[in-house]
């Protein structure tokens, strides 16, 4: 019998080739769009493994209940924080899509550090005031250590061009353990020894019910006066109103914010509770860290290899376990 990957939004052809490429053949590839609620229910029913973005969102409860017996739902986002699982039958695996992202994101990160580093927009808004501070000093990169919250495939990623500056690299993560060259990595439970010692803090971790708020008034006050973060993450990691208050009180402190709060694509509006582009010391991006042109491609390639692993029988990558859970 045909083995049927059923997709929850409508590919592109570039998407669908993305998709056939990376099964070779596995699977005959079936979108529910454009189908009525029969073809659906029938797609989704006779599905091995179902592709989709948020499968809450894509599909009806109904039809949520006939994902019963497949193999995977391979999720497209590599943070699904705002995806509530619970919403499909209880004991089907889901996986998210960790790490397709990875080398644009660590790419804007460098960038930010680079910009806060070396004061580049500091000194821009000076020199259209008329001010030339060519002896205020920045800051090399090289030499510094970087901290990393967060080890997975995006710190990693990081960390490897950051190591290419010559920083040194410490990083936290749920193991304590990575095989990527590091010169310190700890437990996530160790993040209060490494917060003192970072000269920039990238945080690259999943939300999830341990992360919310683990950055609050007591974290950022261990940090040094003139330190760097740097958020690819998700806003919800870092106390909203108390990373304002630093910032206010620590005007060396500089803050890259490329994850906020409330969010289009999570909450359906963009929203700020505290005025942080009022501050000098705030570096600001929509949350574009990942959006390159083969982004879209890239991702769907990546998801659908997995697919492939669960179609085959193979172990599959990235299943989302309880601990990985926010909703």
């Amino acid at each position: 019998m045909t083995r049927v990957l059923a997709v929850t939004f409508e590919l592109s052809p570039e998407g669908r080739d993305a998709v056939a490429g990376a099964l070779s053949g596995a699977a005959e590839i079936v979108s529910l769009a454009g189908l009525d609620d029969a073809g659906r229910a029938d797609a989704l029913a006779g599905a091995r493994v179902v592709l989709s973005r948020n499968p809450s969102r894509e599909l009806t409860i109904g039809e949520r209940a006939l994902l019963a017996r497949a193999a995977l739902v391979q999720l497209i986002p590599a943070g699904i924080d705002f995806i509530p699982i619970g919403d499909l039958p209880a004991g089907v695996p889901v996986a998210s899509n960790a790490g397709a992202y990875a080398q644009p994101m660590a790419e804007h990160g460098l960038a930010l550090i680079l910009a806060a580093a070396k004061r580049l927009l500091t000194e821009h808004r000076a020199m259209e005031g008329g001010a030339f501070n060519q002896q205020i000093p920045n800051r090399m990169v090289a030499g510094m250590t970087c901290g990393i919250l967060g080890f997975g495939a995006i710190g990693r990623a990081t960390a490897r061009l950051l190591r290419g500056f010559g920083a040194h690299i410490r990083a936290v993560n749920r193991s304590g353990r990575s095989d990527e060259p590091v010169d310190w990595i700890g437990t996530t439970a160790e993040l209060g020894a490494l917060l003192p010692l970072c000269d920039v803090l990238v945080i690259a971790a999943p939300l999830t019910r341990a992360t919310h708020g683990l950055l609050g008034v007591r974290e950022l006050a261990a940090m040094k006066p003139d330190a760097i973060l740097v958020n690819l993450a998700r806003g919800e990691i870092i106390d909203e109103a108390a990373l304002f208050a630093h910032l206010r009180d620590h005007p060396r402190f500089t803050a890259c914010i490329d994850a906020w709060w409330v969010e289009p694509v999570r909450h359906g509006t963009f929203r700020m509770d505290q005025p942080f582009l009022s501050l000098p010391n705030v570096i600001a991006s929509p949350h574009n860290s990942a959006s390159v042109p083969d982004t879209l491609p890239a991702a769907l390639r990546s998801a659908a290899l997995n697919c492939r692993r669960a179609l085959l029988g193979e172990p599959v990558h990235n299943i989302v376990g309880p601990e990985d859970r926010y909703l």
